[in-house]
């Protein structure tokens, strides 16, 4: 076991390092991602030590971007693709959803689409429009797409590997507010699975269950909690599509209780499919239904805002006691 501890930027950055190092079919593509090292840092150096033809700046065009990936997938690279911001997104949602989703099942399996789309997301950053939304539902709703999304710096530095190893395409959500976080990343341990979720705190009373960012929101709120007398688990999703419903349902049938909770907009959301699954196939061990905690229905607010719209521990903790009092 090798252990060191890094930021999960840093964390990133070298399973970045070590993707390329495997494979010199691996080639990374975005704006201000070379010399610049990407407006977070991501890919720093990373154009100095591999060239620019295999870190490519590239023309602020999202949709030109990941349709060249497209036709150098078609080649035989394994292109991975940096989106700035999250809401930066959408001029390519096109080429996405209609295009790189659907071209392995419109030539019947013949071609593979490893292509990994990196997109930062989320709030807690107190930046502007456009820069901390969650859309993540989007792509989990769209079939031929994997959805996946680290909390931790040790889940970064592997899951990229993992999704970069992958012949689907992924969307390779970063929650930007857990960048500077630091944690120990075990640089020799064996990869765990990319589409497994995975509980990070034991507890008896009530599941929270989140992805991203949120997950250390929902270990402050288990915290608070244990100290008030009730025992909180903790599951981490990790990949929003397709989920891993095993250890959601143990854990949901274990407690009895269950609260989603995501920075997301509720409405049609991933924490409104988990839910409705988890009422499905758990319906006769749960003590009462289960529950969610997201961002309000609206546009993300400015920035000053941002602590209302976001949940936090304390929003999480009221959903946990109108779960008890049922």
């Amino acid at each position: 076991m090798t252990l060191e501890t890094m930021p999960f930027s840093r964390a990133l950055n070298a399973g970045l390092r070590k993707a390329m190092e495997d494979d010199p079919r691996v080639l990374l593509m975005g704006e201000d991602i070379g010399k610049l090292g990407g407006v977070f840092r991501i890919t720093e150096h990373l154009q100095r030590d591999f060239g620019d033809k295999r870190v490519l700046d590239t023309p602020l065009a999202e949709s030109g971007i990941v349709g060249t990936a497209i036709g150098l997938t078609m080649t035989g690279f394994r292109p991975v693709i940096e989106i700035q911001f999250d809401g930066f997104v959408f001029p390519a949602f096109d080429q996405i959803t209609t295009q790189l989703a659907k071209l392995t099942n419109r030539h019947e399996g013949t071609i593979t689409m490893p292509i990994v789309i990196r997109i930062p997301y989320g709030g807690h950053i107190g930046a502007v429009e456009h820069h901390q939304e969650s859309p993540e539902a989007y792509f989990a709703h769209t079939p031929g797409l994997r959805v996946v999304s680290p909390s931790t710096p040790n889940d970064a530095y592997w899951m990229i590997q993992e999704a970069i190893r992958s012949n689907d395409p992924i969307i390779f959500m970063e929650p930007k507010s857990k960048y500077w976080q630091k944690g120990e990343v075990d640089l020799e341990q064996s990869a765990v699975p990319l589409h497994a979720s995975r509980v990070v705190r034991t507890g008896t009373d009530v599941t929270l269950v989140g992805h991203g960012a949120m997950v250390t929101t929902l270990l402050e709120a288990a915290a608070i909690a244990d100290g008030e007398g009730t025992s909180c688990e903790v599951v981490d999703v990790r990949s929003l599509s397709p989920v891993d419903y095993g250890p959601i349902l143990d854990s949901a049938r274990k407690t009895g209780r269950m609260v989603y909770a995501q920075e997301a907009h509720g409405f049609t959301s991933l924490g409104s499919e988990i839910a409705a699954t988890v009422m499905e196939r758990a319906f006769y061990a749960l003590e009462a239904p289960v529950l969610r905690v997201s961002g309000y229905d609206t546009p993300f607010p400015p920035a000053k805002l941002e602590g209302t719209f976001l949940p936090d521990a304390d929003r999480i903790l009221e959903a946990v006691d109108r779960s008890l009092a049922y």
